[in-house]
C-alpha cells in the first residue's frame, strides 16, 4: 500500500462519546465575513464558497463508505433465519455509522462530475467488500454508488443527493435520495432478493456565526422492508435551546400492515442505543458507539489512480487542509472548480450532453428492469450475478480498477459522450 495511499486517511479521528465535542476554529470569526458576503436566509448553500478550515479532507464520495465501514454489524445479516430479527440486524448495520466522523463542524469535498472514487474491504475471514461510485450529477449534486460483498449476498445500490440551505446562524444539508440493501440469499423473488429501502439523516452545523460551532444530525429516517411490512422510523433528535441532550435518537420498529409495534429504540448515535422489546419490556444493548472502531476501506496508490479519481483529484488541495494551509487549499480547490466550469462550458459550445461513465439512468416504471427501484435515479452499468460469488466478482472488477495493480482502461476517459448516444448501450 503507497503511504500516498494509506487506507487510514479515509478513518477519521472517533468522535468523543459526549456531545460537548465542539471544535472551535481559530478562523472561525472569518466565517461571518465569507458568508454572509454571500448568503441569504433560504439561499442554495451548494453554490457558495465555503471556508475550507471546515472542509474534511475528503470528497463525499469517499465519505458515503462510514455506510459500510463495521463490517461485524454488515456480514451477519444475511445469516440469519428469522425475518424479524434480520431486520434489526439491518437497523444494528444502519446505526453504527454515524458515529464517524472527524472532531467539530466539516464538510466533505464537494464531488466534481465525472469524479469517480473505489476501493475494497478485506474481511476476517478471507472475503471481500467492493464500492464504486461517480458524481452523476453536478446541479443538482448527485452521487451514485454501489457495494457489494458477493459471498456474503450483499447489494447496495444509491444515489446520494444533498440540498443545502443557510439558516441565519446555522447550515443544513438535507440529505435526499435513498439507497437499497438486498440480502440475495433472502426474499420471494430469488433474483432480486430481499429488498430494505433506507434514507439519511439531514446534518446541521451550528454556530457557524457565532458562538460554538456544533455538529448535529436530525429529523427522521426509515428502513423499510416491505416484503416483510418492517419499518424502522428513527428520529435523530436535534438539541432544544433549553431542554434536550445532543446526537439522541428515539424510534421504533413496527409491522406496517398490522400497526404493531415491535420495538422501541433509545440512546445516542455516537454513543449507547438500546433496543426494548415492547411486550416483555426487555432492553438490550442495541450498538454501542462509544469505542467502536470502524474498519477504513483500501484504496489504490494514489500514483495507480486516473485524474479523476477522488484521492488523486482532490490530493494538493487535502494536503493543504490536513497542514492548515488555507490559502493554499481555498487555491487548489479553485483549480478543479474553474476546470470543471471550463469543461460545462466547452461541452455546451459543443452541443456535448454528459453522460455517467459507471452508472446507468434507472429503467424503472411497470415491467421495467428497475421496476420498484425509482427513487435511485442511477444505477451500476453492469451485470453483477450475485447468485454466484466467484463470478460476480470478475464482474465487478471488470466495471473500473478497485485492486491495487488494476489499470485504468482508456474507455472511462473524458471527453464525454455525444447527446445522441444512447448512454444505455454503452
Amino acid at each position: 500500500m503507497s503511504s500516498n495511499a494509506d487506507p487510514g486517511r479515509s478513518s477519521m479521528e472517533d468522535s468523543p462519546p459526549s456531545g460537548e465535542d465542539e471544535v472551535v476554529e481559530p478562523d472561525q470569526g472569518n466565517v461571518l465575513s465569507h458568508i454572509i458576503s454571500q448568503l441569504r436566509p433560504g439561499a442554495d448553500l451548494s453554490r457558495v464558497v465555503l471556508p475550507t478550515f471546515i472542509l474534511e479532507p475528503r470528497s463525499m464520495l469517499e465519505r458515503i463508505t462510514n455506510f459500510m465501514a463495521h463490517p461485524e454489524t454488515l456480514l451477519p445479516m444475511s445469516t440469519i433465519d428469522d425475518p424479524v430479527e434480520r431486520f434489526v440486524s439491518v437497523v444494528k448495520f444502519y446505526l453504527s455509522g454515524w458515529h464517524i466522523k472527524p472532531p467539530g463542524v466539516k464538510k466533505p469535498l464537494n464531488p466534481i462530475l465525472g469524479e469517480t472514487f473505489t476501493c475494497h474491504w478485506d474481511y476476517s475471514d478471507g472475503t471481500r467488500g467492493y464500492y464504486i461510485s461517480e458524481q452523476t450529477s453536478h446541479h443538482p449534486p448527485k452521487s451514485s454508488y454501489f457495494f457489494a460483498a458477493p459471498e456474503h449476498s450483499i447489494r447496495i445500490d444509491g444515489t446520494l443527493k444533498p440540498r443545502s440551505k443557510f439558516l441565519g446562524n446555522s447550515a443544513a444539508s438535507m440529505m435526499e435520495g435513498i439507497a437499497t440493501l438486498r440480502l440475495m440469499n433472502r426474499g420471494q423473488n430469488k433474483e432480486k432478493g430481499e429488498k430494505y429501502i433506507v434514507t439519511q439523516p439531514n446534518m446541521y452545523a451550528r454556530g457557524i456565526l457565532f458562538g460554538k460551532m456544533k455538529y448535529e444530525l436530525g429529523d427522521h429516517s426509515y428502513v423499510r422492508c416491505p416484503e416483510n411490512h418492517l419499518v424502522a422510523d428513527i428520529e435523530f433528535k436535534t438539541k432544544g435551546y433549553f431542554s434536550g441532550t445532543y446526537n439522541a435518537i428515539g424510534g421504533t420498529i413496527k409491522n406496517e400492515q398490522t400497526g404493531e409495534v415491535l420495538y422501541e429504540l433509545s440512546g445516542l448515535w455516537n454513543g449507547e442505543m438500546d433496543i426494548k422489546d415492547v411486550h416483555t419490556h426487555k432492553k438490550d444493548l442495541l450498538f454501542n458507539a462509544t469505542h467502536a472502531k470502524h474498519t477504513a476501506p483500501i484504496a489504490r496508490p494514489i500514483e495507480e489512480q486516473g485524474e479523476r479519481e477522488s484521492q488523486r483529484l482532490w490530493k494538493d488541495t487535502v494536503h493543504a487542509i490536513l497542514t492548515q494551509n488555507h490559502e493554499a487549499a481555498t487555491d487548489e480547490k479553485t483549480k478543479i472548480e474553474d476546470r470543471q466550469r471550463d469543461e460545462a462550458a466547452k461541452r455546451a459550445d459543443e452541443g456535448i450532453d454528459w453522460h455517467p461513465r459507471l452508472f446507468r439512468p434507472i429503467q424503472g416504471g411497470p415491467g421495467g428492469p428497475d421496476e420498484g427501484d425509482e427513487d435511485l435515479d442511477w444505477i451500476i452499468n453492469a451485470q453483477v450475478d450475485m447468485h454466484d460469488p466467484q463470478l460476480a466478482t470478475k464482474q465487478i472488477l471488470s466495471i473500473a480498477p478497485i485492486l491495487q495493480g488494476q489499470k485504468e482502461s482508456s474507455q472511462f476517459q473524458i471527453p464525454p459522450h455525444h447527446g445522441s448516444q444512447d448512454p444505455a448501450a454503452r
